[in-house]
């Protein structure tokens, strides 16, 4: 087993070992076993998987793939939050620096990245060229500048494989979400609203002043990667991240891609026009313990002009007088307007119905015109990784779908302001004051490619 990687790495750049690297067909190629004949067990088989960030989320990623693929690598800056899962896959070699690991080792296929929300693009850029494919945690990147970049690279190169990681795009139920609006079931959509129970971590709180030591297990210059230096504080990881302006999107970057996932799925939605956003105070430190989120889109073909609103940090649509004295499910969902009903789901796009319940008992399914997945979204992607189907949420959707989520963020910066997007250019148009926001500087050494 090759050691634990500390410090090696360190005056390694991307640019460094990415530059050279050959980027052609053959470096994607895994060749399916009908290719080679009956009987010959073939690459494809088994997918050999890395992780970046295995500690959170990661560690459920990989469980996933275990049990059919090979858990080659594993990468993580703190070795101590991480080591129960390190110990799980003793086969596995062991780093801290991602660089150092896809410089290195060679028999990897496919990365899963499932770092703080600020790491995801350069990461993914990074994997994907040197030949990897690359399963990506929501949000997919943290400006709307990455997710255009990552969803380009996607496409000019569709022998790499990639899939965000908002699990409920593969479920039963977001299939029939789909479906069911495509049959007409509540008629033409005007008005969509979004909620969530997020953010379950601090959030609209001042930046510590103090300055405890770094712990020696963790790597804090690798934590950083490309936001700005500052002294460690135990207040910013692990998990807590996600409510810090420079690492996470907070609640809107992390639930937004299971709940408006459903919404622009089965309302192609497209760029939205204009949106609008209003908070409790944001110190631009800490995000605010509460939002609202107002978007437009135009119509669509025969789909009306849409108004879809997010709400987050316990705050709640009105209720639908259909559901009598059954209360708003407070941990999260959406609910769809239409001119014929309502239909209404959970977090994840669970347990969608129609409202009242007596047009839910009445209704008559359409036929099924959209393949159900039958495995879990980490399977569907390494599966499709040795070429066994496609990916469902693949850069292409999840680029643009992930850019609508992060331009409610950026909106937080112009309260009670209606932004409007020129989504072709990528520019507000009436605001380029907060323009900025769209992309980031990046800390010496760390850019994308």
């Amino acid at each position: 087993m090759e050691p634990k990687d500390s410090a090696a790495g360190k005056g390694i750049t991307r640019r460094d070992f990415v530059r050279g690297a050959a980027f052609t067909a053959a470096a994607f190629t895994i060749v399916p076993r009908h290719v080679l004949g009956r009987g010959f067990i073939a690459p494809s088989d088994k997918l050999n998987v890395a992780a970046i960030g295995i500690g959170g989320m990661g560690k459920n990623n990989i469980a996933a793939l275990a049990p059919t693929e090979n858990i080659v690598a594993l990468c993580d800056i703190d070795e101590v939050y991480a080591a129960k899962v390190f110990d799980l896959y003793p086969n596995a070699k062991r780093y801290k620096d991602y660089r150092r690991m896809l410089e290195t080792q060679k028999d990897i296929d496919g990365v899963i990245i499932a770092t703080p929300d600020h790491q995801h693009a350069l990461q993914a850029m990074t994997a994907m060229k040197l030949g990897k494919h690359v399963y990506v945690q929501k949000p997919l990147a943290y400006t709307v500048h990455e997710s255009r970049e990552l969803a380009k690279l996607a496409k000019a190169n569709p022998k790499v494989v990639t899939q965000m990681g908002n699990q409920g795009h593969s479920s039963d139920d977001a299939r029939l979400i789909n479906e069911w609006i495509a049959d007409g079931a509540i008629g033409k959509v005007s008005e969509v609203h979004v909620w969530t129970n997020r953010p379950v971590w601090p959030q609209g709180i001042p930046a510590p002043t103090d300055n405890p030591p770094v712990p020696a297990s963790l790597d804090w210059d690798l934590f950083l990667g490309p936001a700005p230096g500052r002294a460690y504080h135990p207040a910013y990881t692990p998990f807590k991240w996600r409510g810090w302006v420079d690492y996470g999107q907070g609640a809107l970057g992390d639930m937004g891609a299971h709940l408006i996932d459903h919404v622009n799925w089965s309302l192609k939605l497209g760029y939205p026009a204009s949106v609008e956003a209003s908070s409790t105070p944001f110190n631009k430190e800490s995000y605010p313990t509460a939002s609202i989120v107002t978007y437009t889109f135009p119509a669509r073909g025969k789909m009306s002009a849409v108004t879809m609103t997010w709400y987050d940090g316990g705050l709640l649509p009105p209720k639908p007088e259909e559901l009598g004295t059954e209360p708003v499910d407070k941990g999260g969902g959406a609910l769809y307007i239409g001119d014929k009903g309502k239909l209404m789901h959970g977090t994840y796009g669970a347990k969608p119905r129609l409202l009242p319940q007596s047009r839910m008992d009445a209704y008559k399914q359409p036929a099924p015109t959209i393949a159900r997945v039958g495995m879990s979204h980490e399977r569907n992607w390494a599966e499709a990784s040795k070429g066994n189907g496609k990916a469902t949420c693949p850069f292409e959707y999840a680029g643009p779908l992930n850019e609508t989520m992060l331009l409610g963020v950026v909106a937080l910066r112009a309260p009670g302001q209606k932004l409007l997007w020129d989504g072709p250019n990528m520019k507000f148009t009436n605001a380029p004051e907060v323009n900025p926001f769209l992309t980031r500087e990046y800390r010496q050494g760390w850019t994308l490619l």
